[in-house]
């Protein structure tokens, strides 16, 4: 790899969804290891609590995402919480409004179900939220911070612990504006920037078309692929080098990863394990007697 070793990767996240779990069994992941399981339409709520207790089993900390506008009704919203409890998989979620353009119950936006007060009822105690370095295609950019800055007040008026979670890209420029905007809008909160695993280039491009994610060609040639040849892989070494450099915790406040699993839970957590191996342990304080030797 050629990333520099970088504490970011001690403490970075996955994600998963229900069907994913199997692949838990030969994961790198170190213990408590934060793991995301998404919300799909596919996947119905006994698989999704599935992959949560298989998380929380393996020692991992499960964080489900809860799809604001595919829920039908508080009683749904209960019911997910309730069950999650059970797996005890309910202490963190993820909050998000989700794919469907159009809301299949009362809520159509993560803060309408942070302002449930239901999160809160039924054991939950962090909350994350999405954050959008290149912005999002049906949003508008005001309306993106404002909602930012709505949702960790709430949060705060709660008090739950909130974090952000960003969508994935492949420039860094954007994301460090975006951290520096963030905190100067007075969102202190940590921050999770979201990073593809190693995958193949046309199943990145395919994930960038589907979310608005920005593709040109000097990005590509930046991110370590090309548009031109689509049948490689790429991972994010460039791309996290580039962050590592760039990043000044007096700007940028608390920052660590997220990483999506396109190419495979195992790719990816391998990727991350030997990422991780490279970063040099803390250097231990010098005992008082070595500093007085010292001067």
């Amino acid at each position: 790899m050629t990333a520099p070793p970088h504490s970011l990767f001690l403490d970075a996240s996955v994600e998963i969804t229900g069907k994913d779990a199997p692949a838990l069994e030969g994961a790198a992941l170190a213990p408590g290891t934060r793991v995301n399981v998404t919300h799909l339409a596919s996947e119905g709520l006994d698989a999704r609590v599935e992959a949560a207790r298989a998380v929380g089993e393996r020692g991992l900390i499960p964080v489900p995402h809860l799809s604001a506008r595919r829920l039908r009704s508080p009683s749904e919203l209960a019911e997910t919480l309730a069950a999650l409890r059970s797996v005890r998989a309910v202490e963190s979620v993820f909050v998000v409004a989700g794919d469907p353009t159009a809301p299949h119950g009362p809520y159509p936006d993560a803060l309408s179900v942070i302002r449930s007060g239901l999160l809160e009822e039924h054991g939950v105690r962090e909350v994350g939220i999405a954050g959008y370095p290149e912005g999002h295609p049906a949003i508008g950019a005001e309306t993106l911070w404002s909602a930012l800055e709505e949702k960790t007040a709430a949060l705060r008026e709660q008090n739950l612990a909130a974090a952000v979670t960003t969508q994935f890209g492949f420039a860094v420029d954007p994301v460090l504006r975006w951290l520096e905007e963030t905190r100067a809008r007075g969102v202190d909160v940590p921050v999770r920037i979201g990073v593809p695993g190693p995958a193949g280039v046309r199943r990145l491009l395919s994930y960038a078309r589907r979310f608005g994610v920005a593709t040109s060609t000097g990005i590509a040639r930046k991110y370590g692929f090309s548009l031109t040849h689509l049948m490689g892989t790429a991972g994010p070494d460039r791309f996290l080098g580039t962050l590592a450099a760039g990043l000044v915790p007096e700007r940028h406040g608390e920052v660590a990863l997220h990483f999506y699993t396109f190419g495979g839970l195992e790719a990816t957590s391998a990727w991350l394990s030997a990422a991780a191996a490279e970063v040099p342990p803390p250097r231990s304080p010098r005992s008082p007697a070595a500093r007085t030797t010292a001067g």
